[in-house]
Protein backbone atom coordinates (compact mmCIF):
# COMPACT_ATOMS: atom_id res chain seq x y z
CA UNK A 1 0.00 0.00 0.00
CA UNK A 2 2.42 2.35 0.56
CA UNK A 3 4.14 2.01 -2.61
CA UNK A 4 0.81 2.75 -4.27
CA UNK A 5 0.77 5.66 -2.14
CA UNK A 6 3.83 6.89 -3.42
CA UNK A 7 2.97 6.74 -6.64
CA UNK A 8 -0.23 8.87 -6.44
CA UNK A 9 2.09 11.30 -4.78
CA UNK A 10 4.24 10.94 -7.67
CA UNK A 11 1.80 11.59 -9.84
CA UNK A 12 -0.07 14.40 -7.96
CA UNK A 13 3.39 15.90 -8.04
CA UNK A 14 4.37 15.12 -11.71
CA UNK A 15 0.97 16.78 -13.10
CA UNK A 16 0.96 19.99 -10.59
CA UNK A 17 4.21 20.98 -11.27
CA UNK A 18 4.17 20.30 -15.52
CA UNK A 19 6.88 18.14 -15.40
CA UNK A 20 8.35 18.53 -18.80
CA UNK A 21 9.23 14.92 -19.47
CA UNK A 22 6.20 13.37 -18.52
CA UNK A 23 4.13 16.61 -20.47
CA UNK A 24 6.35 15.79 -23.49
CA UNK A 25 5.46 11.94 -23.05
CA UNK A 26 1.79 12.32 -22.73
CA UNK A 27 1.29 14.64 -25.14
CA UNK A 28 3.02 12.18 -27.82
CA UNK A 29 0.99 9.50 -26.34
CA UNK A 30 -2.68 11.52 -27.46
CA UNK A 31 -1.40 12.48 -30.76
CA UNK A 32 -0.14 9.07 -31.48
CA UNK A 33 -3.52 7.36 -30.54
CA UNK A 34 -4.96 10.39 -31.73
CA UNK A 35 -3.94 10.21 -35.10
CA UNK A 36 -3.95 6.13 -35.07
CA UNK A 37 -7.81 6.97 -34.07
CA UNK A 38 -9.02 8.70 -36.50
CA UNK A 39 -7.54 7.16 -39.64
CA UNK A 40 -9.47 3.92 -38.24
CA UNK A 41 -12.58 5.76 -38.17
CA UNK A 42 -11.86 6.86 -41.96
CA UNK A 43 -11.40 3.24 -43.06
CA UNK A 44 -13.24 1.46 -40.14
CA UNK A 45 -16.51 3.38 -40.61
CA UNK A 46 -16.21 2.91 -44.63
CA UNK A 47 -15.46 -0.55 -45.11
CA UNK A 48 -17.99 -1.60 -42.57
CA UNK A 49 -20.70 0.51 -43.78
CA UNK A 50 -19.87 -1.29 -47.20
CA UNK A 51 -19.62 -4.39 -46.00
CA UNK A 52 -22.93 -3.94 -44.18
CA UNK A 53 -25.20 -2.98 -46.46
CA UNK A 54 -23.58 -4.73 -49.79
CA UNK A 55 -24.58 -8.49 -50.65
CA UNK A 56 -21.88 -10.37 -52.34
CA UNK A 57 -20.24 -14.08 -52.39
CA UNK A 58 -18.12 -14.65 -49.43
CA UNK A 59 -19.72 -12.41 -47.32
CA UNK A 60 -19.96 -14.12 -43.82
CA UNK A 61 -16.22 -15.23 -44.33
CA UNK A 62 -15.91 -11.20 -44.88
CA UNK A 63 -17.71 -10.51 -41.67
CA UNK A 64 -15.80 -13.12 -39.65
CA UNK A 65 -12.31 -11.85 -40.49
CA UNK A 66 -13.52 -8.48 -39.36
CA UNK A 67 -14.37 -9.88 -36.08
CA UNK A 68 -11.72 -12.15 -35.58
CA UNK A 69 -9.75 -9.06 -36.35
CA UNK A 70 -11.30 -6.93 -33.56
CA UNK A 71 -9.01 -9.43 -31.04
CA UNK A 72 -5.71 -8.78 -33.30
CA UNK A 73 -2.63 -9.29 -30.63
CA UNK A 74 -0.65 -6.24 -31.19
CA UNK A 75 2.08 -7.93 -30.64
CA UNK A 76 1.55 -9.96 -34.01
CA UNK A 77 0.67 -6.41 -35.28
CA UNK A 78 4.02 -5.05 -34.05
CA UNK A 79 5.80 -8.17 -35.80
CA UNK A 80 4.68 -7.92 -39.23
CA UNK A 81 4.86 -4.09 -39.28
CA UNK A 82 8.65 -4.25 -38.24
CA UNK A 83 9.20 -6.63 -40.78
CA UNK A 84 7.73 -4.58 -43.92
CA UNK A 85 8.69 -1.13 -42.44
CA UNK A 86 12.66 -3.42 -41.45
CA UNK A 87 15.25 -1.57 -43.98
CA UNK A 88 15.24 -4.60 -46.07
CA UNK A 89 11.71 -5.31 -45.90
CA UNK A 90 9.10 -4.26 -48.50
CA UNK A 91 8.79 -0.47 -47.15
CA UNK A 92 12.42 -0.16 -45.68
CA UNK A 93 12.72 2.54 -48.12
CA UNK A 94 10.47 4.95 -46.64
CA UNK A 95 12.31 4.73 -43.36
CA UNK A 96 10.02 5.10 -40.46
CA UNK A 97 10.97 2.24 -38.51
CA UNK A 98 11.46 3.10 -34.74
CA UNK A 99 9.56 6.61 -35.36
CA UNK A 100 6.11 8.13 -34.01
CA UNK A 101 4.82 7.10 -37.69
CA UNK A 102 5.52 3.65 -37.45
CA UNK A 103 3.81 3.15 -33.93
CA UNK A 104 0.51 5.40 -35.56
CA UNK A 105 0.34 3.00 -38.48
CA UNK A 106 0.76 -0.19 -36.13
CA UNK A 107 -1.64 1.56 -33.54
CA UNK A 108 -4.01 2.23 -37.28
CA UNK A 109 -3.69 -1.41 -37.82
CA UNK A 110 -5.33 -2.63 -34.77
CA UNK A 111 -7.93 0.13 -33.98
CA UNK A 112 -9.52 -0.23 -37.84
CA UNK A 113 -10.92 -3.73 -37.22
CA UNK A 114 -12.24 -2.69 -33.86
CA UNK A 115 -13.92 0.26 -35.21
CA UNK A 116 -15.52 -1.27 -38.58
CA UNK A 117 -16.71 -4.60 -36.82
CA UNK A 118 -18.49 -2.05 -34.56
CA UNK A 119 -19.63 0.10 -37.77
CA UNK A 120 -20.35 -3.38 -39.53
CA UNK A 121 -22.83 -4.56 -36.32
CA UNK A 122 -24.53 -0.73 -36.08
CA UNK A 123 -25.71 -0.73 -40.12
CA UNK A 124 -26.84 -3.93 -39.69
CA UNK A 125 -28.98 -2.87 -36.80
CA UNK A 126 -30.64 -0.76 -38.39
CA UNK A 127 -34.43 -1.72 -39.69
CA UNK A 128 -34.00 -3.77 -42.78
CA UNK A 129 -36.92 -1.44 -44.47
CA UNK A 130 -35.37 2.20 -43.57
CA UNK A 131 -32.78 2.11 -46.76
CA UNK A 132 -35.52 1.18 -48.96
CA UNK A 133 -37.96 4.04 -47.00
CA UNK A 134 -34.75 6.74 -47.24
CA UNK A 135 -34.75 5.72 -51.81
CA UNK A 136 -38.49 6.59 -51.32
CA UNK A 137 -38.16 9.74 -50.53
CA UNK A 138 -36.05 10.48 -53.54
CA UNK A 139 -32.38 10.19 -51.51
CA UNK A 140 -29.48 9.33 -53.73
CA UNK A 141 -27.30 6.12 -52.49
CA UNK A 142 -24.87 8.07 -51.35
CA UNK A 143 -27.29 10.35 -49.33
CA UNK A 144 -28.93 7.13 -47.81
CA UNK A 145 -25.75 5.73 -47.09
CA UNK A 146 -25.45 9.05 -45.05
CA UNK A 147 -28.53 9.31 -43.28
CA UNK A 148 -28.04 5.42 -42.31
CA UNK A 149 -24.44 6.41 -40.91
CA UNK A 150 -26.23 9.31 -38.58
CA UNK A 151 -28.79 6.60 -36.92
CA UNK A 152 -26.26 4.92 -36.34
CA UNK A 153 -24.06 7.72 -34.88
CA UNK A 154 -24.62 6.57 -30.75
CA UNK A 155 -23.13 2.99 -31.27
CA UNK A 156 -20.50 4.55 -33.66
CA UNK A 157 -19.66 6.55 -31.07
CA UNK A 158 -19.03 3.75 -28.85
CA UNK A 159 -16.99 2.27 -31.26
CA UNK A 160 -14.68 5.80 -31.49
CA UNK A 161 -14.29 5.11 -27.63
CA UNK A 162 -13.37 1.00 -27.98
CA UNK A 163 -10.97 2.02 -31.02
CA UNK A 164 -9.16 5.41 -29.15
CA UNK A 165 -9.28 2.79 -25.80
CA UNK A 166 -7.88 -0.25 -27.61
CA UNK A 167 -4.29 2.12 -28.89
CA UNK A 168 -4.06 4.44 -25.99
CA UNK A 169 -3.40 1.41 -23.46
CA UNK A 170 -1.61 -0.72 -26.21
CA UNK A 171 2.52 -1.53 -25.43
CA UNK A 172 3.76 -4.48 -27.28
CA UNK A 173 3.26 -2.77 -31.22
CA UNK A 174 4.49 0.60 -29.77
CA UNK A 175 8.01 -0.54 -28.40
CA UNK A 176 7.94 -3.05 -31.43
CA UNK A 177 8.13 -0.43 -34.25
CA UNK A 178 8.55 2.68 -31.76
CA UNK A 179 11.71 1.89 -30.23
CA UNK A 180 11.36 3.55 -27.02
CA UNK A 181 13.39 6.11 -27.70
CA UNK A 182 13.59 9.30 -25.07
CA UNK A 183 12.10 12.53 -26.78
CA UNK A 184 11.37 10.36 -29.81
CA UNK A 185 8.85 7.43 -29.62
CA UNK A 186 8.55 7.11 -25.74
CA UNK A 187 4.79 7.32 -25.19
CA UNK A 188 3.35 6.62 -21.66
CA UNK A 189 2.53 3.01 -22.09
CA UNK A 190 6.26 2.04 -22.95
CA UNK A 191 7.80 4.17 -20.33
CA UNK A 192 5.63 2.41 -17.74
CA UNK A 193 7.10 -0.76 -18.88
CA UNK A 194 10.66 0.79 -18.57
CA UNK A 195 10.79 2.20 -15.18
CA UNK A 196 8.95 -1.33 -14.14
CA UNK A 197 11.52 -3.12 -15.31
CA UNK A 198 14.28 -0.74 -13.78
CA UNK A 199 12.20 -0.89 -10.29
CA UNK A 200 11.04 2.82 -10.61
CA UNK A 201 7.58 1.52 -9.27
CA UNK A 202 6.57 5.00 -7.89
CA UNK A 203 7.36 6.30 -11.16
CA UNK A 204 5.36 3.89 -13.35
CA UNK A 205 2.55 3.74 -10.81
CA UNK A 206 3.26 7.35 -11.47
CA UNK A 207 2.76 7.20 -15.22
CA UNK A 208 -0.29 4.22 -15.10
CA UNK A 209 -2.44 6.55 -13.42
CA UNK A 210 -1.89 9.56 -15.89
CA UNK A 211 -2.74 7.33 -18.65
CA UNK A 212 -5.95 6.46 -16.68
CA UNK A 213 -6.71 10.01 -16.56
CA UNK A 214 -6.39 10.57 -20.01
CA UNK A 215 -8.09 7.90 -21.52
CA UNK A 216 -10.94 8.51 -18.75
CA UNK A 217 -11.20 12.59 -19.49
CA UNK A 218 -10.95 11.48 -23.26
CA UNK A 219 -13.95 9.03 -22.83
CA UNK A 220 -15.67 11.62 -20.61
CA UNK A 221 -16.03 13.94 -23.93
CA UNK A 222 -16.85 11.35 -26.15
CA UNK A 223 -19.62 9.51 -23.62
CA UNK A 224 -21.26 13.36 -22.83
CA UNK A 225 -21.27 13.59 -27.19
CA UNK A 226 -22.80 10.36 -26.78
CA UNK A 227 -25.44 11.15 -23.80
CA UNK A 228 -26.73 14.34 -25.45
CA UNK A 229 -27.43 12.51 -29.25
CA UNK A 230 -29.47 9.63 -27.19
CA UNK A 231 -33.35 10.11 -28.11
CA UNK A 232 -35.17 11.49 -25.51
Amino acid sequence: MDLILEGILKAFYLLVTFDPEVMKITLLSLQISGTATFISLIMGISIGTIVALAEFPGRRLVVSLINTGMGLPPVVVGLFVTIFLWRNGPLGFLGVLYTPTAMIIAQAIIATPIVMGISLAAIQALPKNLRLQILALGATRLQMVWILVKEARLPLLAGVMAGFGGVISEVGASIMVGGNIKGYSRVLTTATVMETSRGNFDIAIALGIILLLLAYFINLILTTIQQRERPK
